[in-house]
Formats: structure tokens, sequence, C-alpha cells
């Protein structure tokens, strides 16, 4: 709780600042307060503490998911004075709203009541509407916006009604006073079917099929630090929701439920994988590619008791090469109205040290030892093996083989260049895009080498 007052405090700070003209000190203060933050969280990860009637509780899981939305978030912070160059008299605007989203966001991974839930899932959603469109100059902000709002509102509801089906059948929001009622004998049919729209809310806020035709145009049409936030941070905000409400409300998990879950998660690689093989635009690619890892991650699903850690390990190394290929991304597109592939020929020569960052992100986020994208899809490839989920992982192995594909055609173009129109003049790369992409792939083969730095969190 101490890390959300923090975090709300710092955010209040920073509109502050611009009330009293500190526009510059923005950007490094939101950073050294952000570290503070995520040290203090560190610290007490393994403190267990609930608050105001359950309504927030700290756990393992939810300050280990805690920490990395704050590391994250540093990442996003610290690449917003260059991207809002142009804007930057607005720029408290931007910082406050990234805090009050992750605010919603450690709230949804912390919550103990259902009331608290969805508190967090609106203020993430509300601020997210607003950065989608913040670009208020480009239609294409514009739609992509208005898209996200009208999607994201009736997914918005059918979780809330679902919730609203759950305290019929329970007469709680406290999910354990739920989970003792539902460990005590049968429960009207309204709670199934409660729990499934609560799901089915989920699976559209991470894109899983058939619930993700939103993504590729909103990620295209939002502001690339938009994108970032929503392909990294969001994402695995919504992954991990979904885990712990998963954990919690289907204790017993029904056959029925269990095969639903693998037949949405090979669809979700499969579809998010040959649909990124079609794409020339670097956003709509990566969010496919972002698509298919949700499906990856689905994967957890299969073994509530014990998955956790290798869904924390997995989310990390996902996200982590996220922000690295986000910031190649804005660094060469910077300026243009669209964000081709081609834009990258030639990126090799043109500044070698950010076609590296590229190079390692989009190999890590493909399966490729030694970084930790290979190592987050073998634990979760053995933890289903070892469910019995052969048919789960013979198609998460193809998808793998699949990926590979689309992301070596990305460093193909780097490193030739088959285009005579391409520049070949040196790529002026601000300092912040180079310190977040060498650190963001620096911590990836980090913990790709030593994983039990991760997954010991949860021992």
């Amino acid at each position: 709780m101490n890390t959300l007052i923090a975090i709300g405090v710092l955010a209040v700070l920073v509109l502050i600042a611009e009330i009293i003209n500190l526009r510059k000190l923005v950007i490094p203060m939101t950073i050294i307060g952000l570290v503070g933050i995520l040290g203090y969280t560190v610290c007490n990860i393994d403190v267990e503490v609930s608050y105001y009637n359950n309504m927030f509780i700290t756990k393992k899981f939810s300050n280990a998911f805690s920490s990395l939305f704050i590391a994250l978030t540093i990442f996003l912070v610290a690449l917003s004075k260059d991207f809002y160059q142009k804007e930057f008299s607005k720029i408290s605007d931007y910082i406050s709203l990234k805090l009050f989203l992750l605010m919603g966001a450690i709230c949804m991974v912390s919550f103990g009541n259902m009331a608290m839930f969805f508190l967090g899932l609106e203020i993430l959603s509300i601020t997210l509407y607003i950065l989608c469109g913040s670009d208020r100059a480009n239609i294409k902000s514009n739609e992509a916006a208005m898209k996200y709002f009208l999607l994201g509102s009736f997914a918005s509801g059918i979780v809330l009604f679902g919730i609203a089906l759950v305290y019929g059948a329970t007469a709680s929001f406290d999910i354990s006073e739920i989970i003792t009622i539902t460990s005590q004998g049968t429960l009207p049919i309204w709670y199934s079917l409660g729990v499934v729209m609560i799901i089915i809310g989920m699976l559209f806020k991470i894109a899983a099929v058939p619930f993700h035709f939103w993504a590729p145009d909103v990620y295209q049409g939002a502001p690339t630090l938009t994108t970032a936030m929503m392909s990294t941070l969001v994402k695995v905000t919504a992954v991990a929701t979904l885990f712990k409400l998963s954990f919690h409300l289907l204790r017993q998990m029904p056959e029925g439920y269990i095969t639903a879950i693998v037949v949405i998660a090979i669809l979700t690689m499969t579809v998010g994988n040959i649909m990124a093989l079609r794409q020339e635009n670097m956003k709509r690619l990566l969010a496919y590619s972002g698509i298919s890892h949700a499906g990856f991650m689905m994967m957890a699903l299969t073994a509530l008791n014990t998955s956790a850690a290798n869904l924390f390990y997995y989310a990390t190394a996902y996200a982590i090469a996220g922000i690295a290929a986000f910031t190649v991304l804005m660094a060469v597109t910077k300026g243009k109205e669209n964000q081709l592939i081609q834009s990258f020929s030639g990126l090799g020569k043109r500044n070698p040290l950010m076609a590296i960052v590229l190079s390692i992100a989009l190999l890590s986020m493909g399966g490729i030892p030694i970084f930790a994208g290979f190592f987050g899809k073998f634990f979760l490839f053995s933890e289903a093996i070892s469910k019995g989920f052969i048919t789960l992982v013979i198609f998460g192995v193809i998808n793998s083989f699949i990926s590979i594909y689309y992301y070596l055609k990305v460093i193909i173009v780097m490193f030739t260049n088959n285009d005579e129109t391409a520049e070949e003049t040196a790529l002026s790369i601000p300092l912040s895009y180079k310190i977040v992409g060498v650190l963001a792939v620096a911590i990836n083969i980090i913990i790709g080498l030593c994983p039990s730095i991760l997954l010991n969190i949860f021992q």
C-alpha cells in the first residue's frame, strides 16, 4: 500500500511542478522517485499484509509484478523527454497519466476485493484512452482512441456484469470469502456465468483470439510511446491479473475450462504469428507479435498452482525485450508518418548500436538462446509437458519457429541495404534512447544467463 501511496504522491508532485514552472525537473524527479519506490518494493517483496478489510493485499506475486511494472514505467518515462520534445509544455500531463496508469496496474495485481480490481482496471483503461488520443492533430491517433474506448468500454461492462453475478451468487466481493463459499458446496449457475464473463473481459485486455481485432489498429494509430506502454506494461498487467483471477475464482478448474484455455492459447499464438508474417508496418508486426506472446503466457493458466514463477519470468523477458524494440522503433521512425520495416534498411551501417539492440530484442522474442525469451518459453513448455499438455507444447514450438522467420526478416533488412533510396547518413540517436536500449538488452541477457534471479523470488 505504501508503494501505491508513494506513486500517487509522485503523480501529484509532477502536476505541482508544472504549476510552479519547474517543468525541466519533471522527468528527473519522476525517475528518481520511481527508483526509490522500486527499491522499497523490492526490499519488501516477501512482506504479506492486507489493508482496509482485504481491499488491498501485498504478497510475493503482487509485489514481484508491481516491481516489474515500476521498472517498465522508469524506462517509459526516460524515453518521454525526447519523444514529447515538440509538446514539452505538456510533459507533466503525459508523465502524470503514466503514473496514474501505474497505480491502476498495481491495484489490478494487488486486489483482495473485486471492487478494488475493477477500480484498478478503470484507472488503467481511462488513462490509456487519453494517451491513445494524445496526438490530437493525427487522425489515426483519434481513430485509435475511439476504437479502443468503445471496445474497451464494452469489455469493462462485461467484467462488471460478471462481478455482479459473482456477488449475486456469493453475497461478497471479498476474494477470501468467495473462496470459502465456493469450497463449501455447489453454487448457483450464475456464479460460473459471472466468472466466464470476467475471464472474457480480461481476454479482451490481453488481446487474445478472438478478442484481438482492436489491437493492430490501435497499436498502429496510437503514439509510439503509448503503443510501447500498451505492448509491455499494460499487456503483462492484464495477463498477471487474469492469472490471479483464475487462481482464486477457479480453484477447482473444470475440464471444459482447461480445454477452452488450451484452444484459445493455441489460436492466439497461431493467428498472431501468421498475421505478423504479412505485415510491412513495424508497429502492426509488433502488435501481432504481442498477440502471439499473450498466447504463450496463457500456457501458465493450465498449471495455476505451480506456474506463477514461470509466468513472471516470461512476462519480464517479453516486456524488457519489447521496451528495447520500441526504443529503436521510435529512434528510427521519428518524424515519419509510417513505421515501415523498410525504414530500418541499412541501420547496421547508419547506427550499429541500435541495430544490435533491436536484433537482440527480436531474437529474445523469438526464443533464441542465450536470451531470456528462450528460457521463458522453455520453462512454460516444461510445465505444460509435466501437466500432460503435449499438443499445446507442439503448437508452441511450431509457432516459435514461425515467429523467428518474421523477426529475422527485420534483422536482415537492417544489415542489408537493398533500397537505393535509403539514407546512407549516420542516424543520430538521443542519449536517453541509447541508455534505455542498452540497459534493456543487458537486463535481458543477464536474466537469460541467470534465470534464478527471478525464479527464486517465488520460492
